[in-house]
């Protein structure tokens, strides 16, 4: 077993029987009493932040996680099939592990999933930033680009999101997978 002194920012920690990562740790020693560690923990289920405390020396339950790079074949229920590049093996992922920037992926996109030592896939992200493709907006006027107004838009992927009034249907975008927000245009 691992002890306070083993936590460090990025570990995985088991808390009350679920998974966290370790967001920011800090040691903390209050007057006239035993010194503490102040972690805050990002569940990985449920992405709530879990603020904790830990007396200097208490055993901690840490986890070992290996992150691979998967590419995403296709969805089958509510599964995701994903291969490892290397090995050619394919791996079913809850689609529930990826979340919302599901929307964004497409097909052979690489995601980043993480295995507990069980060999079984805990979390899921798709890359931070993605080009997708508009396949629907309605046409920008001439000379819109000095107001900050926004239109809406669909992406290849079937997501919706707001863009520029001076983007069209057909140009390729940069989105930012953890906001959902329009980046810039990609240039051809």
């Amino acid at each position: 077993m691992a002890t306070t002194s083993d936590i460090s920012r990025g570990a995985f920690i088991r808390l009350n029987g679920e998974l966290g990562v370790v967001m920011e740790y800090e040691h903390v020693t209050p007057n006239k009493t035993r010194a503490m560690y102040h972690v805050k923990l990002r569940n990985i289920r449920t992405s709530k932040i879990i603020e904790h405390r830990y007396r200097s020396g208490e055993t901690v339950d840490i986890e070992r996680v290996e992150t691979k790079e998967l590419q995403y074949i296709y969805k089958e229920g509510d599964a995701l099939v994903c291969m490892d590049p290397t090995t050619f093996e394919q791996t079913m992922i809850d689609s529930s592990l990826v979340g919302d920037t599901l929307k964004f992926v497409k097909e052979e996109m690489m995601i980043s999933v993480g295995f507990d030592s069980n060999e079984n896939p805990i979390f899921a992200e798709a890359p931070t930033f993605v080009e997708l493709e508009i396949t629907y907006t309605e046409p920008g006027l001439k000379g819109d680009t000095a107001t900050n107004t926004l239109k809406p838009a669909t992406l290849e992927t079937g997501a919706e999101i707001r863009i520029p009034l001076f983007v069209d249907t057909g140009e390729i975008v940069k989105i930012d997978t953890r906001t959902g927000e329009y980046v810039e245009r990609v240039k051809k």
